[in-house]
């Protein structure tokens, strides 16, 4: 596991083509999220709210959470390795294709407040992986939402 491979695709610098999903959208949601720690199945990373990850009442929007859960299960994913050349980070979608992104929403965080997000590599299959994500209030530890993300691990072919 190369945790600076897992660091490349959260990079808040990175442009939309260097991010697993290459959207606008992507980049301008992972711009300013802080990578704490990378193991082998299990990703943690942080970030403030700020204004424009808010809804007009302050509160962080529903699709950035969504758009992190996304970011992050690719992330847990090229933990373990799926996804990575020798050389590092090998280029956009090769985490898999998406199956299934849920998200709970369980409380709400307002602009100022730091938010934890750890994704924890729940199975890893032939085809599938499954990854749960946790976002926490990083001052008080209370769940606000918690995801899951499938994906299916697309075989290369030898052709």
């Amino acid at each position: 596991m190369d945790p600076e491979a897992v660091r490349r695709t959260l990079d808040p610098t990175a442009s939309p083509e260097d991010i697993s999903g290459s959207t606008p959208y992507d980049s301008f949601v992972i711009s300013g999220v802080r990578l704490d720690a990378a193991e082998h199945g299990r990703v943690l990373c942080s970030f403030v709210v700020t204004p424009r990850h808010a809804s007009p009442q302050g509160y962080l929007l529903s699709g950035v959470t969504a758009t992190l859960a996304d970011q992050m299960g690719s992330a847990v994913i090229y933990s373990i390795g799926v996804g990575l050349s020798e050389e590092g980070f090998s280029g956009v979608g090769l985490s898999g294709v998406s199956l299934e992104i849920s998200v709970s929403y369980v409380d709400t965080a307002t602009v100022g407040e730091e938010i934890e997000v750890e994704g924890k590599l729940l199975r890893a299959g032939k085809s599938v992986c499954v990854v749960s994500i946790d976002f926490r209030k990083k001052r008080t530890g209370k769940l606000i939402a918690q995801a899951r993300h499938t994906k299916y691990l697309a075989v290369s072919s030898k052709l």
